[in-house]
């Protein structure tokens, strides 16, 4: 069950390949999560020592959070994945050029998962042709449509 979606990514990248990571959340967060609370437009994935971090992704706490917790709605949080899918996602970002940008948050089993995308970066001629063709499927169907009647 899809949460939130990315759509921006999809404008900006070509999308190569997907994973899919657990999140390190606070108690907090998966409530906020849950009640819809959460954007990641302006988020992104970054590889540090090793492990991969999730930058960005705005949280809003409740209404209802505890009130001896302080909560932090830009905190960096941690995704979780196997040592193999780390290392051929570093070597990929490292050596090949490549970026990793979420692109969207869902439940699996009761669990927030993350799926994130190997992505290269579109330039403004290819998101003009993705625009081009998306308007020309539209247009299709409209004509489609009309003589179907």
């Amino acid at each position: 069950m899809t949460i939130v979606d990315n759509r921006k990514a999809f404008h900006d990248y070509f999308i190569e390949d997907r994973f899919e990571a657990g999140v390190v959340l606070h108690g907090w967060e998966v409530k906020a999560i849950r009640a819809g609370r959460v954007q990641l437009k302006e988020a992104y994935v970054v590889v540090r020592d090793g492990e991969i971090f999730l930058f960005g992704a705005h949280i809003s706490a409740l209404l209802s959070a505890s009130t001896h917790v302080h909560p932090e709605a830009l905190r960096t949080r941690k995704l979780l994945l196997n040592a193999a899918e780390i290392s051929k996602l570093i070597g990929k970002v490292e050596r090949s050029g490549y970026t990793l940008v979420p692109l969207n948050l869902h439940f699996v089993r009761g669990r927030v998962k993350c799926e994130i995308g190997l992505a290269k970066g579109k330039k403004q001629h290819d998101k003009r042709d993705t625009e081009k063709t998306r308007d020309w499927q539209r247009e299709q169907q409209q004509i489609m449509k009309t003589h179907r009647r």
